[in-house]
C-alpha cells in the first residue's frame, strides 16, 4: 500500500494555546480540538478535508529555542500550500505585518514563504508551480529571488489565455 500524502504534524510548544491563536490569527486555521488545561491544541488549515493538519503540545515557557540543523538532528520546517499566486501574495502581506516573514525563495517548482511561529520554529507557505512548467528544473535544487508580481503576471495570463482557448471550442 502506497503512501498519499502527509496529514498532518505535531509540534512540541512552549503554551499550545498561543500557538493556535496564532496560527488562527495569521494563517486562518480553526481549532478542532482544545484541552480545556492547555496541554494540547489540533487545528485544521482553511480550505483542509483533514481532521486536523496541526497539533501542539506544550512543553513550558522554560523551553529552550530549536537546536535543530544547528547542533542537533530534527525538522527543518513544514510546508502549506496555498492555491493562488494571489493568496501567495496575501500571505506575504500578512507574514510581514506581524514580523513573522523570514526569506522568500522561487524554487522553480514551487514559489515559497519562510516564516517563523511564536516559537520560532520555521514554516513555509508555497504555491505549487503547475507540473508542465517543470521541465528538468524538476530534478534540480534551485534557489532564486521570489518576484510573486512577474509570476503572476505569467502563470494568471496563461491561465487566462488556456480559458479564453477553452472557451473558442
Amino acid at each position: 500500500m502506497p503512501i498519499t500524502r502527509m496529514n498532518h504534524a505535531v509540534l512540541y510548544v512552549r503554551d499550545a494555546r498561543r500557538s493556535a491563536a496564532w496560527y488562527q490569527e495569521v494563517l486562518g486555521f480553526s481549532v478542532v480540538v482544545d484541552d480545556e488545561l492547555g496541554r494540547f491544541a489540533f487545528l485544521r488549515a482553511p480550505a483542509s478535508e483533514n481532521h486536523h493538519d496541526i497539533a501542539f503540545f506544550s512543553i513550558g515557557d522554560a523551553a529552550g529555542p530549536s537546536e535543530a540543523g544547528r547542533r542537533t538532528v530534527g525538522l527543518y520546517h513544514i510546508a502549506w500550500e496555498v492555491p493562488t499566486l494571489a493568496e501567495l501574495e496575501e500571505m506575504r502581506v500578512r507574514l510581514e505585518k506581524v514580523g513573522a516573514l523570514v526569506g522568500a525563495s522561487d524554487h522553480a517548482v514551487n514559489k515559497s514563504l519562510y516564516a517563523a511561529d511564536p516559537d520560532g520554529l520555521e514554516f513555509e507557505v508555497m504555491w505549487l508551480t503547475p507540473a508542465a512548467h517543470w521541465g528538468a528544473e524538476e530534478h534540480e535544487a534551485i534557489i532564486r529571488p521570489l518576484d510573486i508580481a512577474a509570476d503572476r503576471e505569467r502563470y494568471e495570463t496563461e491561465s487566462d489565455d488556456l480559458a479564453t482557448a477553452g472557451d473558442a471550442t
